[in-house]
């Protein structure tokens, strides 16, 4: 046998198996090593004689055309010479499989190759793989029987030769004869120069020989090929039906094409905009509207999103006719969950395209896919992708921001859109199966053409309408499908619940049949026992960031290897093979949709709220799982347990917008259709309504509520689609919303109204076009319908609908159809002659300030001034700008012109009536308002509003025409303060027509400026102002002037008719030693003298300090005569009115209410204001000491405030509040009130009727002797109570009979904190309260928990005092330490001192141990626990740090903790240098690595010791191991010596952990050097960063290829 100098590749057996023949079969297979590339090729080539022959021994042609030999026909032509050109036709570009009629016996083949059967169960593809051959297996399953043999697709078998010769030829005469054309993914062709080709049967497909192809294009020859080869194991084996794994068939067979839609280009790129129809997958490059190199398709699971990138890498494959992949010479598939951890894109494609063959580097890739004539890049799922958040910069996000392929088309397939994109993307989602599809699927991968099937199973989903929505995902249906066509007994399901449950029983029965058969494996796991995988779907559905794959081993020790196995069998679980980044090839597991893990998870949460005696919160339950994300698992829920749905409706009542919602749950929850059809019967007798604002959830609830009104015939009176209508699809016959949503149901609806909304930020969008199609398709479809309204300008109705379109059917029912507009304006549909009518005889117009509203208004304007209608009112709302006289239009302030003003009979030009700054003036001249005015020949009125707006002073009146007198239009000039000027036509004035207007001047001095001119003007004109409000502006009067000055430094110096007078401040609370304004008696009187009309002046504002008193002798007779009402409001609600006959103020208020702060101004002016009540006899309802209270001084009979100051006036009090600190955080310091203090306190406020002390500072004496309590308190019975925390809820009364306190609350709850006054305080209370028997809800020790003494039944505080009183205590919350910091000392709980501690409190329900400073037993045996409390079944629970997110929950059955993942997405956890720490700690990440929880950092802070000889696991100090985590990102090693030895150690651990990336070494000695050989080459491929920061405080960063340390700095600082 001829060999190559050099090749010692193993050969494959050269005779088939015994029982073989040479159709059928299967050989043994042995790789083939050695040789180079192009021995390679020419060894293929003798393969195919172009003559039709074998080469080879045996051949009758080898010796007439062995100079053929080295040549090999590859489907590739070449278009320039130094290039490879894109394939252009359907056959592979690189692929060299056996004909089935010639033999290859070169090479030690035989005359059969084995190998390459027809109906073999391995088929093979011999693929070049630089110098080795490597065959790809195409596997099929192992009982696939002949009768059940899989739908094939393309085939990728070999062609004869005269059918190569002739592609061959055909190909070469294209490539000579093209000279370039156009790329239909983007862009032109390169130009291609022509060059003389040789004799086809001499020449490559490439266009030259092969001893001419370059390195590089040999490597790009293998690289495609390989892409062909590595997605046709995909597109190959689609399995429809999760449990018949023996049929599998080509994507291309069953494919069947859903709704797509997309937003248009037009359309803001994130946002809900509304969506177009798509006619196909096939237009997605070629349609124009969407053309972009970023493309996003969204869909929720199960729509499709990853078949349609079978479909497309199929096409691509086969080249095949129409396909927008046909032409592309490059396909990148990547799937994104298989890309944690790596950055390179290029590196991701080596990995798992490519098998990582060293031959193809990352290099090469990106050279192929930079060069190449055109290329499309497919990430799919990119909700799946694990680096999504990640804070390093990824290629995929690079990609997302056009920093990478930024010319090359890239799709995204996602459930959600990312974070960033770029603007240029364009969105296309998929919308699910319509019935058209329903009915393709079912022809094409069900039934055939059998007609009577088809129809039976339609009829079965029309007999099933809950499951109409469900049905709209396609893998669903398509389970529905075969379900309902193999099933003769398949029922009416009167719930989705019911549904399911009867598709997994299908299940089980289908795997039971199949162990029936002989030699099969039979497995025998109950279908009803799935408890554990009941908690493991939930867990993983209930995290923030839902992940729902797991590892084939993790999964396994979850659930037990036969249960894994059943489940795999039952196809509830899919296994797929990935490839790490490292090249080990893993199998992770996810379930065959997101469906049946809903459905797992409501059963765990069934069984979570149905344990009797537990107390859950659904709050906390359901705390990241949305109804709108998870709909199905809140209604299997319901369906699977009534009192469970009964608690889940009555938690969904506490969100807004889920009516609809709890209907469909309620329904679920009966099982009763009939029953619950009341509710839909009620929903559907008023308005259902449809908002666009809705989420999609409530939505979809609504249209699946209306399906079932339809399909029971009950008549919805009317429907309302609220800004949420995009089109009628008339080829469906139903309405589409713009969240894609479709009401296919319709024929029960009375009446539809149609709202919408102006278009205010999209200036070139036409609005949402109803064409004549539409309008009568949706009269035709709802039967019922008698009125339908489009209200809103974003419509587009036709113009009129032609008679001979107009159905007698629809002439007969009289639909009414109209069209209201926002001005007023409705249009009525006359069916006679197909035209509109405006019932409204004279609508009104409101033109605002956007661009788009004015373009509408005018064409509307335009319309209804030919029609001759007259417009009743325009109103120019903040838009006017100017007249053009010459012109003799309106100028508005986009440049737009108002030229149609012949109808209009008033006009309202509104402007800026708010405060602040006034916009640019606009003067309207004597010219341009007569102009105005003879334009509009049919105005009457015409008014300005606005503060901008300056109209001139008068009009000469020989100016005015004699027709405008004639006319007498009424113009008027309103200001926001009230007054109105109108236009007197015979003088040309302004006359003022409000009698008294009123007048505010504000802060701002513009506005102050505009209002003195206007009050100047009023008192010109002698017109009275009714008010003038100095809006906090006052500054003081001006005596010698006689004016008042404001704080502006203007002056108000014309008040003569001002009859009003109103001065607001505030008060002034954080100026130091401010005295406020100060108003003198002279000020005051002068004012009054000052204002001739004044009746009443009122200060408002503690800012104000008006004198104590006027004296009469300075009160001049007139003052006492006008006998002006003078008053001032402090900010305490009490008001003060002068008394002009003595000059003293007299208070309104009956009993006003003080509060003093402790600012020392607010305390002097409620002192003073305090003394002057007391004087004047006045009670105080209520004396507020707002944390100032010091103490009650005894000898002097006073209160002494925080500042010092004294309160002394206190015989008027009624109620004294003090309160005092009642948040967290430092107590202030402690104010004890003595018996002495509170009985002096009390016998001092004579009219005192109630004292209330609140705040944790407050120590108030434990008792009252009786003997010291006078009589006069008892008799008057004041009452005293007191209040520490209102955390609490602990009220304590003063009970006067035996000076006991007595505690008004059934169940308080007590905190004791660390400080040792608080805890005494909290150990009398709880002492009081237990002999009382009055239950402790919660007894929280906050930190000052030191242990339990089981000899004396008591826990002993951090300060040695004694808790002995835990009879009553119901929860026990032990908080320790959870922050940052030092670490108290470890507290050890034994068994003994647990068991003690539960025997003790006999009404204890709860214990929570939280803190890394305790440390609870690992275990209790079984044996050692008291048979009480297992009957009590006390729940205890152990967290010992919040970030680590594991909380362990003692099971009374065995002894043993459970653990439970609370946290959501990725933790960090920290292990330390105790031993009980290093034990749980390792417990913990036992726990996080098995539950798949990602742990972004381990941090061993002083308790690394080494690693074990194997590398395998991590020994800490005490002893413990910790083996390889894959969950692990990052390891952090502090105040630790490491040697040489133990830092190699330490690397090759981290190659072990797959997921590491960072290794930090935090105070830490560690090799000056390594020897860069001795790094693990896979660390520096995957990008591994080591770095350590020394105590010195400088920071460096290790250098894989050369070993030596570089120092770095962190942008972002240390963690």
């Amino acid at each position: 046998m001829d060999r190559d100098p050099g090749d010692d590749r193993e050969l494959p057996d050269r005779n088939p198996s015994p029982g073989e023949d040479g159709n059928h079969g299967s050989g043994r297979h042995r790789t083939r090593r050695g040789g180079s590339l192009m021995s390679w090729l020419q060894r293929a080539a003798r393969r195919y004689n172009p003559f039709g022959g074998t080469s080879g021994r045996g051949s009758s042609h080898s010796s007439q055309h062995s100079h053929q030999s080295d040549i090999i026909h590859i489907q590739r032509p070449l278009h320039r010479a130094d290039e490879i050109a894109p394939t252009s036709r359907d056959e592979p570009m690189f692929e060299v499989t056996d004909d089935h009629d010639d033999a290859f016996t070169d090479e030690g083949m035989s005359a059969t190759d084995p190998m390459e059967q027809t109906g073999s169960e391995d088929r093979i593809t011999r693929v070049c793989t630089g110098d080795d051959w490597v065959p790809r297996h195409h596997s099929r399953p192992n009982e696939l029987s002949q009768d059940t043999q899989p739908i094939p697709g393309p085939s990728t078998s070999s062609h004869s030769v005269e059918h190569l010769r002739q592609s061959q030829q055909l190909i070469d005469k294209q490539a000579r004869a093209s000279s370039g054309s156009l790329n239909p993914v983007g862009g032109a062709a390169r130009s291609q120069s022509t060059e003389p080709t040789e004799d086809p049967h001499t020449m490559t497909s490439l266009g030259k020989p092969l001893h001419r192809l370059t390195e590089k294009q040999k490597k790009k020859l293998f690289f495609i090929e390989a892409l062909r080869t590595r997605y046709k194991v995909d597109y190959d084996k689609v399995q429809p039906i999760p449990y018949i794994k023996d049929k599998l068939y080509c994507v291309d067979k069953v494919y069947v094409e859903g709704g797509f839609e997309f937003m248009p280009t037009e359309q803001v790129t994130r946002g809900s905009g509304s969506w177009e129809r798509l006619e196909s997958y096939k237009s997605l490059f070629s349609d124009r509207r969407i053309q972009s190199v970023r493309r996003i398709f969204e869909g929720e699971p199960g729509y499709g999103k990853t078949t349609v990138t079978l479909q497309l890498a199929y096409d691509w494959c086969n080249r095949v006719e129409g396909s927008p992949m046909r032409d592309v010479e490059v396909l990148i598939i990547l799937r994104m969950r298989q890309l944690s951890g790596i950055r390179s894109i290029y590196r991701a494609i080596e990995v798992y395209l490519l098998g990582s063959d060293p031959r193809v580097e990352e290099a090469d890739i990106a050279a192929i896919i930079r060069e190449s004539r055109s290329a499309v890049v497919i990430l799919d799922g990119y909700d799946e992708y694990p680096d999504q958040h990640s804070r390093r910069e990824t290629d995929v996000q690079r990609i997302l921001k056009l920093d990478l392929f930024a010319s090359t088309p890239v799709i995204l397939t996602t459930r959600y859109l990312p974070d960033y994109l770029a603007p240029i993307t364009r969105r296309v989602r998929l919308t699910g199966f319509d019935e058209i599809a329903r009915d393709e699927y079912i022809r094409k991968a069900v039934v055939g053409e059998d007609k009577i099937a088809l129809s039976i199973i339609k009829a079965r989903l029309k007999e099933n309408p809950v499951l109409e929505d469900l049905c709209q995902v396609p893998l669903v249906f398509v389970m529905f499908a075969h379900i309902a066509h193999e099933n003769q007994d398949f029922q009416n399901f009167k719930s989705v619940t019911e549904f399911f449950r009867y598709m997994i029983r299908c299940f089980h029965e289908h795997l039971k049949n199949k162990s029936k058969e002989l030699n099969t494996v039979r497995y025998s796991i109950d279908e009803n026992e799935h408890a554990a995988l009941d908690k493991l779907a939930f867990l993983a559905i209930s995290q923030e960031n839902q992940q729902i794959t797991w590892s084939r081993d993790g999964m396994c020790k979850q659930l037990g290897q036969d249960f894994y196995e059943t489940y795999l069998a039952l196809g509830i679980f899919v296994e797929e093979e990935v490839v790490s980044y490292n090249s080990s090839r893993e199998v992770e597991v996810r379930f065959y949709h997101k469906l049946f893990c809903e459905w797992y998870a409501a059963h765990h949460i069934v069984y979570i709220l149905s344990q009797p005696g537990q107390s859950v919160s659904l709050d906390k339950l359901f705390r990241h799982m949305k109804p709108e994300d998870v709909q199905y698992v809140y209604r299997f829920a319901c369906g699977l347990n009534r009192d469970v749905g009964s608690s889940i409706i009555q938690y969904l009542r506490g969100s807004r917008g889920t009516f609809q919602f709890r209907i469909l749950c309620l329904l679920e929850k009966s099982g009763d259709a009939e029953g619950t059809l009341v509710s839909v019967r009620s929903l559907c007798s008023g308005t259902v309504t449809i908002k666009g604002g809705d989420n999609r959830l409530l939505q979809r609830s609504t249209v699946q509520l209306l399906d079932i009104a339809a399909t029971r015939g009950i008549i919805v009176s009317s429907l309302h689609l609220d800004q949420c209508f995009a089109k009628f699809d008339d080829k469906d016959a139903c309405i589409v919303l713009k969240s894609g949503l479709r009401l296919t149901k319709l024929k029960t609806v009375k009446v539809l109204r149609v709202t919408g909304r102006i278009r205010e930020t999209d200036c070139h969008s036409k609005g949402i076009e109803v064409t004549r199609e539409e309008l009568l398709g949706i009269c035709q479809t709802c039967k019922t319908l008698k009125e339908i309204r489009f209200e809103g300008r974003e419509y587009l109705l036709p113009l009129s609908v032609p008679v001979e379109m107009i159905p007698p059917a629809l002439k007969t029912r009289n639909i009414m159809v109209s069209y209201e507009d926002r001005r007023g304006t409705i249009h009525q549909l006359n069916w006679d002659d197909g035209q509109w009518q405006t019932t409204t005889s004279e609508p009104v117009l409101r033109i605002s300030q956007e661009v788009l509203d004015q373009q509408w208004a005018l064409e509307e304007l335009a319309r209804l001034t030919t029609d001759g209608i007259p417009v009743s009112c325009i109103h120019l709302d903040q838009c006017f700008s100017k007249f053009d006289v010459t012109n003799a239009c309106i100028v508005l302030t986009s440049g737009l012109r108002v030229t149609s003003l012949k109808t209009v009979k008033a006009l309202c030009v509104d402007g800026f009536m708010g405060e602040g700054i006034i916009p640019s003036r606009i003067e309207v001249t004597s010219e341009e308002l007569l102009g105005l005015l003879q334009t509009c020949e049919t105005l009457e009125e015409i008014r300005f509003e606005g503060r901008e707006f300056l109209l001139p002073h008068s009009v000469p009146a020989e100016m005015i025409p004699p027709t405008l007198k004639t006319r007498n239009i009424m113009v008027s000039y309103e200001d926001r303060r009230g007054t109105i000027h109108q236009l007197n036509w015979d003088d040309g004035q302004w006359q003022t027509t409000t009698n008294e207007p009123s007048l505010r001047i504000p802060q701002e001095e513009l506005d102050q400026q505009w209002a003195l001119e206007e009050l100047a003007r009023l008192t010109t004109d002698g017109i009275l102002v009714s008010s003038l409000h100095l809006e906090q502006c006052f500054s003081k009067f001006d005596v010698t002037n006689a004016c008042i000055v404001l704080k502006s430094g203007l002056r108000l110096t014309i008040l003569k008719t001002v009859k009003v007078l109103r001065v607001t401040g505030r008060i002034r609370e954080t100026v130091g030693d401010c005295k406020g304004i100060e108003v003198t008696r002279l000020e005051l009187l002068g004012l009054f003298q000052k204002c001739e009309t004044l009746k009443e002046i009122r200060f408002e504002g503690r800012e104000f300090l008006l004198p104590h008193s006027v004296p009469a002798e300075m009160i001049p007779p007139t003052l006492k005569t006008r006998n002006i009402m003078v008053s001032y409001e402090d900010g305490r609600g009490m008001i003060h009115q002068l008394n002009w006959d003595d000059g003293q103020w007299q208070t309104t208020t009956n009993e006003p209410a003080f509060r003093i702060s402790q600012e020392e101004l607010d305390q002097q002016w409620a002192l003073e204001e305090l003394a002057r009540l007391s004087t004047d006899g006045i009670h105080v309802s209520c004396l507020h000491l707002d944390r100032c209270f010091s103490k009650f001084d005894v000898t002097n009979a006073c209160i002494v405030l925080t500042s010092g100051l004294r309160l002394t006036n206190l015989k008027t009090v009624k109620v004294l509040h003090v309160g005092g600190f009642t948040g967290t955080g430092t107590i202030p310091s402690r104010i004890e009130v003595t018996r002495e203090e509170l009985l002096g306190l009390l016998q001092t406020c004579e009219t005192l009727e109630e004292i209330r002390f609140v705040g944790r500072e407050y120590h108030l004496p434990l008792s009252v002797p009786a003997e010291l309590i006078p009589p006069t308190m008892k008799t008057t019975n004041i009452k005293v109570s007191y209040e520490r925390d209102r955390e609490h809820g602990v009220i304590h009364q003063l009970n006067w009979d035996d000076g006991q306190w007595q505690t008004t609350t059934s169940e308080p709850a007590l905190r004791i904190p660390q400080e040792v006054m608080d805890q005494q305080w909290a150990l009398e209370e709880l002492a009081r309260l237990s002999t009382d028997g009055i239950p402790v809800s919660c007894l929280h020790l906050d930190q000052c928990f030191s242990k339990f003494d089981a000899t004396n039944a008591c826990i002993v505080l951090t300060s040695a005092l004694r808790v002995t009183n835990l009879k009553t205590v119901k929860v026990l919350h032990v908080g320790g330490f959870t922050g940052t910091g030092t670490i108290p000392s470890d507290i050890e709980v034994t068994r003994e001192e647990l068991l003690g501690l539960l025997q003790t409190c006999e009404t204890l329900e709860e214990i929570r141990f939280e803190g890394l400073e305790y440390f609870l037993p690992l275990s209790i045996q079984a044996e050692r626990m008291p048979p009480t409390l297992k009957t009590r079944n006390i729940k205890v629970s152990y967290e010992r740090y919040r970030e680590h997110g594991v909380v362990h929950q003692l099971n009374w059955d065995d002894g043993q903790w459970q653990h439970q993942i609370t946290v959501d997405g990725s933790v960090r956890v920290d292990i330390f240098q105790g031993k009980l720490d290093q034990q749980w700690g390792k417990k913990e990440l036992a726990v996080l690595s098995t539950a798949g929880v990602s742990i972004n950092r381990l941090y061993l802070h002083r308790s690394f010791s080494n690693i074990t000889d194997n590398t395998q696991s991590i020994i800490l100090t005490s002893g413990c191991t910790i083996p390889v985590l894959h969950t692990v990102r990052e390891l952090r090693i502090s105040y630790t010596d490491v040697d040489l030895e133990v830092f190699l150690r330490i690397l090759a651990y981290t190659k072990e952990c797959t997921k590491i990336t960072w290794i930090i070494f935090e105070y830490c000695n560690v090799p000056d050097e390594v020897d860069a050989k001795l790094i693990p080459h896979l660390l520096k491929q995957r990008g591994l960063k080591v770095y350590w920061f020394p105590k010195t405080g400088e920071e460096y960063i290790l250098d894989l290829g050369a070993g030596n340390w570089k120092k770095w700095r962190r942008q972002y600082g240390r963690d």
